[in-house]
């Protein structure tokens, strides 16, 4: 067979992300050779896989938790299309893992047919190896304003024959008028697609629910295929920050007698987010998102994450007073960590001539290190060594050390240096690096000494891995024990249904 099945949301958000993941892990679990797919995604949150040719590339970061799932290697061709947004009227394009312009909304349009016409090859390829392969939407198919172009909504669908069902949170309020109105302002051709419905997020005593869902059934005369309750363990690979809430994760009691507080700064470009989310696993740590000065005085531990726009972000520091919050931290000899942009932000200086092109900048000065942007992207996958134990990550960034006087955070697994330690303070370019599990106990155990919680203790038994991968079987059993599953094998091996009814008002043929 070469199935596929198109999985749109009433909004940003939705559940799109997960339920393709659970639908990707109980197809692979019936035995189904199944891919993930995301023509194109706007995120930050992004993982470095290596191509076919053995070359370093980006998509994101949610694609690869999706292959995960489906129990295959992350591919290139699973997103092939990456906005990364570096401000509010831009964004970096990377087209099958390598950026290769910056656009604006007024230039994006003389580049859409060139992305599109990459999706869709790199769909049908797909298409062509795996028995199914489950597309994700983005935002809305009802953001009628951008359908003309679209290549990731109903345009997708449309260009590949793919049946769509619309997954809503209802969580958010107002989930039925949201099913509802997202079919009836699609055009005709786009409304004989959607075959039905998916309610995310639902607490509470499902009766109560049935009304409503026998009247979206009457009124559009198109299934709700189930109803996937809220689950606490769902939160691992968010798309972007707007995912997670001011805690990280859900916080399990220490296995010594004091938690560790890490506060994490919520950049207004953070990038990869999710770097955190391995010192979220481990018990007795609580991880929050946050920007208030406050919040970083009351901290053991204080994270500057990556940034997609490092010197903008860096001003923004200061002029929220987080900075000032920053250093005063770290001049109490408590620890603080800087995760690729922001562990240029802790340099002597940066020199940017490709991001910002704002020349030579101070940084915050408390790593002995200076920062120069280079025009070519460093990608990689590296392995070495940290604290004694061996670490894995990768490397997305364009700043590089040019000048280093003191020891390194990690060592290349060829001895080569990579970031800088100075006392209490940590940087390294690397994200992931906390995946690995001994790594991020021996550092965690430091940055414990260092911040005066001798009676916090890291427990020898989480594995990062382990935690990824049961919350993944989670979203397969959600999947297997809440949606209309033989319902959904027949749209992925027969296509769209037929006769699926017109709702007005519709919007104009496409």
């Amino acid at each position: 067979m070469s199935g596929g099945l198109l999985v749109a949301g009433t909004t940003s958000d939705a559940g799109k992300s997960i339920l393709t993941a659970g639908i990707c892990r109980w197809l692979y679990r019936r035995g189904v050779k199944v891919a993930p797919f995301k023509a194109q995604n706007m995120s930050n949150n992004s993982v470095v896989v290596v191509g076919a040719d053995g070359r370093g590339g980006e998509i994101g970061r949610a694609q690869a938790m999706q292959a995960a799932a489906a129990g295959i290697a992350p591919d290139l061709r699973f997103n092939p299309v990456l906005l990364k947004p570096g401000s509010d009227f831009s964004s970096q394009v990377v087209l099958l893992g390598e950026a290769v312009d910056t656009v604006t909304a007024g230039n994006y349009r003389s580049l859409r047919p060139r992305l599109a016409e990459t999706a869709h090859a790199a769909l049908a390829e797909l298409r062509a190896e795996y028995d199914a392969v489950i597309c994700e939407g983005a935002g809305s198919p009802a953001e009628i304003n951008l359908r003309d172009g679209d290549f990731v909504n109903m345009g997708l669908a449309r260009q590949a024959g793919l049946p769509a069902i619309v997954v809503g949170d209802i969580d958010r309020g107002g989930v039925f008028a949201a099913l509802f109105g997202t079919v009836a302002l699609l055009s005709p051709e786009d409304q004989t697609l959607v075959a039905g419905f998916v309610i995310n997020k639902f607490r509470g005593d499902l009766g109560l629910l049935r009304p409503g869902l026998d009247m979206i059934t009457s009124v559009t005369h198109r299934p709700v295929y189930g109803v996937l309750p809220f689950h606490p363990e769902i939160w691992l690979d968010g798309e972007d920050s707007l995912a997670y809430g001011r805690i990280l994760g859900r916080p399990r009691g220490p296995r010594g007698t004091e938690w560790l507080r890490v506060a994490v700064v919520r950049l207004p470009r953070l990038s990869n987010a999710t770097d955190a989310e391995a010192l979220a696993t481990e018990p007795g740590v609580q991880v929050r998102l946050t920007v208030e000065p406050a919040e970083i005085a009351d901290a053991d531990l204080v994270v500057v994450p990556g940034s997609k726009a490092t010197v903008s972000d860096l001003a923004w520091l200061r002029e929220t007073g987080l900075a000032d919050a920053i250093l005063t931290h770290a001049a109490a000899g408590k620890p603080l960590l800087g995760i690729c942009g922001g562990f240029q932000m802790l340099a002597e200086t940066i020199t940017d001539e490709v991001e910002s092109r704002r020349g030579t900048v101070p940084g915050l000065g408390l790593l002995p290190v200076r920062i120069a942007f280079e025009p070519r992207k460093h990608l990689g996958r590296p392995t070495g060594e940290g604290f004694g134990a061996p670490v894995s990550g990768y490397e997305i960034h364009h700043g590089a050390v040019t000048e280093r006087s003191q020891e390194p955070f990690l060592r290349y697994a060829d001895g080569r240096p990579e970031g800088a330690v100075r006392d209490n303070v940590y940087g390294t370019h690397w994200h992931g690096a906390f995946e690995s599990d001994e790594f991020r106990r021996r550092f965690l155990t430091a940055a414990a000494r260092q911040a005066g919680r001798g009676g916090f203790t890291v427990a020898a038994d989480i594995r990062f891995a382990g935690v990824r991968d049961h919350a993944l079987d989670v979203l397969g059993d959600l999947v297997e024990q809440h949606l209309d599953t033989e319902a959904l094998w027949r749209l992925i091996e027969s296509g769209p249904p037929d006769g699926a009814p017109f709702l007005p008002p519709g919007a104009p043929q496409r």
